[in-house]
């Protein structure tokens, strides 16, 4: 199956992680651009294509790590997900985080999906082949709102 290539804002502060996410969405059959931003305050400027991030592209999917300075991962799902031109963007959480309580928030707060990291590559990259895969070839999406 051709692909379009999709447009990916990873909100994400580790450089480590950064680099790993590109690399395992590099692998997918699904063809991407990657857009990163180290913080909340940041994801959202480029979100509302505000200040430096004028010229910002819509992206189809957000990778969002919750543990971010300025303003967490929590807090901009929030955000995401009560903007009426933002909350049809799925929202993927990538997280190191475990807890019951961060996974019930981020699901109270309309995430579309909750990931904990994987400490091996190669399952971390099938995670995120996997989520490409769906919401890319197998769920229909609504088209974007119109400028």
């Amino acid at each position: 199956m051709t692909h379009a290539t999709i447009q990916v804002l990873l909100v994400e502060d580790s450089a480590t992680d950064v680099l790993l996410t590109r690399e395992a969405l590099g692998q997918a059959s699904v063809p991407s651009i990657v857009h990163v931003v180290d913080n909340g305050v940041e994801a959202l400027a480029f979100l509302r294509r505000e200040g430096t991030h004028a010229a910002a592209i819509r992206p189809d999917l957000i990778l969002l790590d919750l543990n971010m300075p300025r303003k967490n991962g929590q807090e901009v799902l929030a955000e995401i997900k009560t903007n009426p031109d933002l909350r049809s963007i799925p929202v993927v959480i990538l997280s190191t985080s475990q807890s019951p309580a961060d996974i019930a928030t981020a699901y109270a707060q309309h995430a579309n999906c909750y990931i904990t990291k994987p400490v091996e590559f190669d399952v971390f990259a099938k995670h995120l082949h996997a989520v490409l895969n769906f919401w890319f070839n197998v769920a229909t999406l609504p088209a974007p709102p119109r400028p």
